[in-house]
């Protein structure tokens, strides 16, 4: 792999899913912008981005994803509305976001996969490494973020980089499962990875959550990569590219994670935010 000194400086966001599983609740909202107490799940990833130095936010959007601009923009009306009322500090946070923060959107025409999701957010990306937030996997940490975790481990092995955690092996038909040899780190350089494998088939019980920091060579991998599972663009089947060639590290990331993309992992992170709050 090409030993490229740049920084991580932008994060992309896959967002163009219908959220079926939400139904009808998502029928005219984003399934990114469901909240979890007062803030919408795709403003905890902009916010864990934040938190690992990045600052310049890729969306990967689709029809009916107005509100997410809208959202990541000034209200003026609200602004005046509430202004010096006991009401304005609930904008403080969002403001902020809003004023660190550099976004930029496209579209993903077609439904074709996380694959071809990434690979249409190319053009806001350019030719540098960048992270990737799934807003569906809401993740918390005691201490530093799972992408600031995976930030400092791709400082050094510049290479890509995959976020995975144990799960029950009857789950392994849910996850990019993967496989490898442990660095002296506990990092696992990748030899092998299976998309959503049958429990029998599944080469370990480490699967892939959606976080992930990616080199730009990605891009042209996904481009030759031909439909797999489920007849979508995987991008497990290009990191598996990468990872013959020893360029992937997978990392158990210290932190909690929720599957937001399921209504049992929404609950239970309501809960679990709520007891915090």
């Amino acid at each position: 792999m090409p030993k490229d000194k740049t920084k991580i400086k932008k994060c992309l966001f896959p967002a163009a899913g219908y959220g079926t599983r939400f139904l009808p609740a998502t029928k005219a909202i984003p399934k990114e912008m469901l909240p979890v107490l007062t803030k919408p799940l795709l403003q905890y990833g902009v916010e864990e981005a934040i938190s690992a130095g990045i600052e310049t936010m890729a969306i990967v959007t689709g029809r009916g994803k107005r509100a997410i601009e809208d959202h990541f923009d000034v209200s003026y009306e609200l602004e005046h509305q509430i202004k010096g009322t006991s009401k304005e500090h609930y904008l403080t946070e969002i403001r902020d976001v809003i004023e660190k923060c550099t976004f930029s959107y496209t579209r993903q025409i077609e439904m074709k996969g996380l694959g071809h999701a990434i690979l249409c957010g190319e053009t806001l990306i350019g030719n540098e490494p960048f992270a990737v937030i799934l807003a569906d996997d809401l993740c918390d940490n005691d201490g530093d973020s799972v992408l600031s975790q995976m930030v400092k481990l791709y400082d050094k092995y510049r290479c890509s980089i995959v976020a995975v955690e144990e799960i029950p092996l009857e789950d392994s038909n849910k996850y990019g499962i993967v496989t490898g040899k442990t660095e002296e780190d506990g990092a696992i350089r990748i030899t092998d990875m299976v998309e959503k494998p049958d429990p029998k088939d599944a080469p370990s019980n480490l699967a892939i959550i959606g976080r992930y920091i990616l080199t730009p060579d990605i891009f042209d991998i996904l481009q030759e990569t031909k439909p797999g599972k489920g007849g979508e663009i995987q991008i497990t089947d290009a990191l598996l590219v990468q990872a013959k060639k020893g360029g992937v590290i997978a990392y158990k990331f210290k932190g909690k994670r929720f599957d937001c993309g399921s209504i049992d992992g929404f609950v239970e992170a309501t809960n679990y935010f709520y007891e915090k709050w």
